[in-house]
């Protein structure tokens, strides 16, 4: 099976789910990612001398060292930072990465994430599939406006996305090894795993079983809190 992700900028996907990416491997999955964005608006203190392609060339940079230290060579779109729509030029280009990588399952962020480049990535992603292949949306910063259908035990992956997350150093990664811990210990809470594991939430698309996604992922991944609500 192949899971590919699609994150928005050059750090989204190792901050909301590359432990799920991870798991999947570590049973003999292919994974790979896609990120759309150069990341030249993310500007933090120590990095402002920086001109845009400046810093959208350290970005990837960072993102290539994040990838290496999961075994995956990114996919970079190049779209301009924080920019993003749901237009027919995003849904080809969302096509055109789906034909050519023919992922199995999908994961990218949620559909009413709090930032506008999330969103759009995510709408353009659902309108590009038009139904053929499922997506897993993830869980968004904080968990603000996001409940869960299923969860990710990552508790043997966290500190390889603690360490892939760390290499982004433009964006004084600590701050979201931080939230990331936080989220993914109360997510692992809220699925009913022991002190001190780690979980990722996500929800399905509609259209889909979430039974149906469950057996394509590795036996004992996905813990499912509740039958879906119609």
């Amino acid at each position: 099976m192949r899971v590919i992700g699609f994150g928005a900028h050059p750090d989204d996907v190792e901050i909301f789910f590359v432990g799920l990416l991870l798991s999947c491997q570590s049973h003999g999955h292919e994974i790979g990612w896609v990120t759309a964005t150069d990341g030249g608006l993310g500007v933090e203190q120590g990095f402002c001398h920086l001109s845009h392609d400046e810093l959208s060339t350290l970005r990837r940079k960072e993102a290539v060292l994040a990838a290496e230290l999961v075994g995956v060579q990114p996919v970079f779109l190049g779209l301009a930072d924080g920019s993003l729509k749901a237009d027919a030029i995003m849904v080809n280009r969302m096509a055109e990465q789906i034909a050519f990588l023919s992922p199995d399952l999908l994961v990218t962020h949620s559909p009413n994430d709090y930032h506008t480049d999330h969103r759009a990535l995510s709408l353009a992603l659902s309108i590009a599939v038009a139904g053929r292949i499922p997506i897993l949306f993830s869980d968004t910063m904080r968990g603000i406006g996001f409940e869960p259908e299923c969860y990710v035990d990552i508790t043997s992956h966290f500190f390889q996305k603690r360490d892939a997350i760390l290499c982004h150093v433009s964006q004084l990664p600590e701050r979201f090894v931080y939230l990331a811990r936080t989220m993914n210990e109360f997510r692992a809470l809220q699925c009913g795993l022991g002190a001190g594991s780690f979980a990722e939430g996500f929800r399905l698309e509609e259209g889909f079983e979430l039974s149906d996604v469950e057996s394509m992922l590795p036996a004992g991944v996905v813990r499912s809190p509740a039958p879906r609500k119609s």
